[in-house]
């Protein structure tokens, strides 16, 4: 019976039966749905919660070794930590170039600790630490881990100590000792190659802060064909958008970088010279620095009088470092940090093109274009007289595919600003020429050279193609392997 006292009809009785039904089984649908879903989560975070615990009675068992040196990480967890640089190199280069690879850091103060722990929290996971020095109060102002319980503790252990924590698959050899011209050599040394020609490590990172110690390590390791990346001066500056990457020769506004080029230059044979006046045309050095460009504005610390009557009772080492150099601590950081990068993507296969810190001058970049099209419009007007006289050519003559602002890129990051053939800098009047005649005048086939170098390629015929016998054809290749590999670059900048 309705309120109203009327009756239901049956079809009003199964309308009523089957919405109450309806929403009996929908209520029960959602209900089911919302605990399973409950159950997916406390699963998820039951797995995450037992994964961290896990790890942490990993580490918590290992704390209770009498040595306090972690075991390997279980591949897993080693997997995650280096989640991000495996995303970035790809698992291929992390696995079989960066994790098996060797790098020794020659200083491990200030610049050094930072390059050091930033390698192995890399992926690098064979490290060699050197270093003679104990930390000290100073010290914590710009070290890396270093702690006030490390004051009075070598600097290669506090450091060894401080990665067995954080990554403990990475084997680290210390050397509590100074790196010198007799017996520095042999910790560079593969003793499984026969003759003792051959370095153990892949890159050398330089962190040495005294003259005669820098080019004793910089002439071993051009000796044993290893490249070397080396921190000039951090002291007395404060810029860090003045910190540069580049050859030893770019270094300017550096004290340290102009002694140990005078230095290298009075140690090294006429044939191995040319390390240091840039790098080849495949734009490598074997010796490259981290260095800023600021003018220091800060002096020394003055001698006490008893320092200068009896120099040899202080220092560090017999004398050494007896006026102490103003450190704000973020410059050995920030440059340390620039090291591990360099060194990192160049073992990873993903090196960049640093940009030099001699910049050019907006006016002398208008001329070269000039210079340039000009250039391009006389080849195009040869061009036309050959077709009228029927001879047969293979050049591209279609326009210019470069404009002024392109320029700068060509000269600064294609060739840093340096020719193409004879590595000759800034101080040289330079021209642009297209490499390749039968190809287009994009970046990729366009060189830098000096006025002579310009004057001897057009001699040849100005194209690559007549660059066939002794050194122009090793000249040609060096070159061809730089162009290909900006192809390269270019082709994955536009891919991504």
């Amino acid at each position: 019976t309705m309120p109203g006292g009327g009756r239901i009809n049956q079809h009003q009785w199964l309308y009523f039966v089957a919405g109450a039904l309806t929403s009996i089984t929908v209520t029960h649908f959602f209900a089911r749905i919302r605990l399973e879903k409950s159950k997916s989560n406390d699963e998820d975070d039951s797995s995450k919660d037992s994964g961290d615990q896990r790890l942490r009675a990993f580490v918590q068992d290992d704390a209770l070794s009498p040595h306090r040196k972690l075991s390997p990480l279980p591949e897993e967890y080693r997997a995650e930590q280096l989640s991000r640089n495996s995303l970035y190199f790809g698992s291929d280069a992390l696995d079989k170039k960066i994790r098996p690879s060797s790098v020794a850091v020659i200083g491990v103060g200030g610049v050094g600790s930072h390059a050091a722990h930033l390698l192995a929290r890399s992926g690098v996971e064979h490290l060699t630490l050197v270093d003679f020095d104990n930390v000290t109060l100073s010290s914590l102002n710009r070290h890396a881990c270093a702690t006030l319980s490390d004051v009075g503790t070598p600097k290669v252990e506090c450091l060894r100590k401080f990665l067995a924590e954080v990554c403990p698959d990475c084997v680290v050899t210390t050397h509590c000792q100074m790196y010198t011209d007799v017996d520095g050599k042999t910790i560079l040394l593969d003793e499984g190659v026969a003759g003792g020609k051959k370095s153990k490590f892949d890159y050398i990172a330089d962190c040495i802060d005294d003259v005669p110690t820098k080019v004793a390590l910089m002439a071993h390791c051009i000796e044993l064909g290893v490249r070397v990346l080396s921190c000039m001066g951090a002291g007395g500056k404060a810029d860090p958008t003045r910190i540069h990457i580049g050859d030893l020769a770019s270094a300017s506004r550096d004290p340290l970088a102009a002694k140990v080029r005078y230095a290298l230059r009075r140690r090294l044979d006429d044939d191995m010279l040319s390390v240091i006046d840039g790098p080849s045309a495949d734009g490598l050095s074997m010796l490259e620095a981290v260095y800023s460009s600021e003018k220091v504005t800060v002096r020394l610390s003055e001698l006490t009088d008893e320092q200068a009557n009896d120099p040899g009772k202080f220092g560090a080492v017999g004398g050494m470092r007896l006026r102490v150099v103003p450190v704000l601590g973020t410059m050995p950081a920030i440059m340390g940090m620039a090291m591990a990068a360099r060194i990192i993507t160049e073992i990873g296969g993903k090196c960049f093109s640093p940009v030099p810190a001699e910049r050019v001058g907006k006016n002398v970049r208008h001329k070269l274009y000039q210079r340039f099209m000009t250039r391009e419009k006389n080849l195009q007007k040869g061009v036309k007289q050959e077709e009228k006289e029927r001879k047969k050519n293979n050049i591209w003559t279609g326009p210019v595919q470069i404009d002024d602002g392109s320029v700068e890129y060509i000269m600064s990051e294609l060739w840093r600003n340096r020719c193409a053939m004879t590595r000759e800098g800034l101080g040289k009047v330079m021209g642009l020429a297209r490499w390749d005649l039968s190809k287009p005048s994009i970046p990729s086939n366009i060189v830098l050279l000096t006025a002579g170098a310009l004057a001897k390629f057009d001699k040849l015929g100005g194209s690559r193609e007549f660059m066939i016998d002794g050194d122009d054809a090793i000249i040609r290749k060096n070159i061809d392997r730089r162009l290909s590999s900006i192809k390269d670059i270019v082709a994955d900048s536009l891919e991504f």
